[in-house]
């Protein structure tokens, strides 16, 4: 990633001409993330193979929050090391994101006056924003700005995502940050050491990866008594309902979305993918 890295600074800046940019949705990992050179070129090149945004709307299982909130705006956005357990030097790292204040009152003025925004001026950037942001675009030079999860609802995340589709006109990439599998409490040590994948979430992924390639939002939305092994897959749903913001942000939802990232990491399925 060291010798990639540079590419981002040339990478070409999105037009109106290259039309909406689409909507993501992406595994993010741990800081662990910065230890997988394989995971890391797949989530840069991903970035690389898009226009360079004009700024970055993502929506993380980290921060579960209603009234719907937006984090700081101003430049040098403070980061939040929500985790424990790793190196000092990932509590020491920085994403000097810009100013993302133009960002934040186009997404007040996309939502309706039902839908309260609060706007929490010392929030920084948790790990589902900044670990992914700083290996897709690695020198911040694109604004970021957080907005929190209110509601695990899919029909009112869908909602919410599609009063964003606005943004992704505007060369806005709309990002729901999750995991395809997050089963952490039931992993073992063999398969969280060795990379041993569970059949709860092979089992779980393919259902997933099915629904999403056939355009079924209804049996997506329906996972709670359709999906196989849910209860192991997503014990608790914040890394899965992430993923009803970026369909709601599709063109057509029920469109097949394109898959850019697939295996496992730890056992748990990194499954990627953007939506036109």
């Amino acid at each position: 990633m060291t010798e990639q890295a540079p590419a981002s600074r040339g990478q070409r800046p999105w037009t109106p001409a290259d039309g909406p940019m689409p909507a993501l949705y992406l595994s993010h990992g741990s800081p662990a993330l910065f230890e997988d050179a394989p995971w890391m070129s797949e989530l840069f090149g991903w970035a690389q193979a898009l226009p360079k945004p004009t700024a970055i709307l993502i929506v993380s299982a980290h921060w579960e929050s209603a009234p719907l909130s937006l984090s700081a705006t101003g430049p040098n956005t403070p980061l939040v090391y929500d985790f424990g357990g790793f190196a000092q030097r990932y509590f020491r790292m920085t994403y000097a994101t810009p100013d993302a204040g133009a960002l934040a009152a186009r997404v007040r003025a996309s939502l309706p006056d039902t839908e309260p925004v609060h706007q929490q001026a010392r929030r920084g950037l948790d790990h589902g924003a900044w670990v992914p942001l700083k290996t897709m675009y690695p020198y911040g030079d694109v604004p970021v700005l957080q907005m929190s999860l209110p509601t695990h609802d899919p029909a009112r995340l869908m909602d919410i995502g599609r009063r964003m589709r606005g943004l992704r006109e505007e060369g806005v990439l709309v990002v729901g940050s999750g995991y395809m599998t997050h089963g952490v409490p039931f992993l073992t040590r063999e398969q969280f050491v060795h990379n041993v994948v569970p059949s709860w979430s092979a089992d779980f992924d393919a259902w997933a990866a099915d629904a999403l390639a056939r355009g079924d939002v209804d049996t997506l939305a329906g996972y709670r008594g359709l999906a196989p092994a849910v209860h192991f897959a997503h014990p608790t749903v914040e890394h899965y309902t992430p993923m009803f913001v970026t369909l709601g942000a599709a063109t057509d939802p029920e469109t097949p979305v394109r898959m850019t990232v697939e295996g496992y990491r730890f056992g748990l399925s990194k499954r990627s993918f953007q939506v036109a």
